[in-house]
């Protein structure tokens, strides 16, 4: 039984559920939240997370603040907890590319070839990626972002919707 505990059960929460779900990967999907405690769906805070812990387990801390999520995925990482890597099914991932665990690409989103997205990394809806970019750590390509060839975008980077980073902008 494959199991995903989302930290965080706010808007971004909710869309990792999302593409969780229609993955179709997890037996069960549950949160952590502070401040829901009380809801459906959320089995306490998020500093509980070690007692829910177990080999058949993965983690994610959906908080769209790089700096908080870089932080918990690092912390789950020194605990020796899984964290996924969840590309929505409408997404293009080349084969080329290279995602690390924390990753989440979601619908419409490009990631072309020769692309690294390190730790942590959010590839929002419609992003575009193109080949040979590297994104450092808990970097956020927001919706309809788009990164130009053979760019190194610095680690807990947003790039804004709408916002087009010219080729080489971000030197390799």
């Amino acid at each position: 039984m494959k199991k995903l505990l989302i930290l965080g059960a706010g808007g971004y929460g909710k869309t990792v559920f999302d593409v969780a779900q229609q993955l179709g990967c997890y037996d069960k999907i549950a949160f952590l939240d502070d401040a829901r405690v009380n809801t459906p769906g959320v089995l306490g805070n998020c500093e509980e997370y070690l007692s829910f812990a177990d080999d058949t387990t993965e983690m994610y801390p959906a908080f769209g603040n790089n700096e908080v999520r870089m932080a918990w995925i690092n912390r789950l990482m020194e605990d020796g907890i899984r964290l996924p890597v969840l590309v929505h099914p409408e997404a293009y991932v080349s084969p080329t590319a290279t995602l690390f665990s924390g990753v989440t690409v979601l619908p419409k989103a490009v990631v072309n070839t020769g692309v690294m997205v390190k730790t942590g990394c959010i590839v929002n809806i419609g992003a575009l990626i193109d080949h040979d970019c590297i994104l450092e750590e808990g970097c956020h390509l927001a919706p309809g972002a788009i990164v130009k060839a053979e760019n190194r975008i610095p680690g807990c980077t947003k790039i804004d919707s709408g916002t087009v980073v010219q080729n080489g902008q971000y030197p390799l």
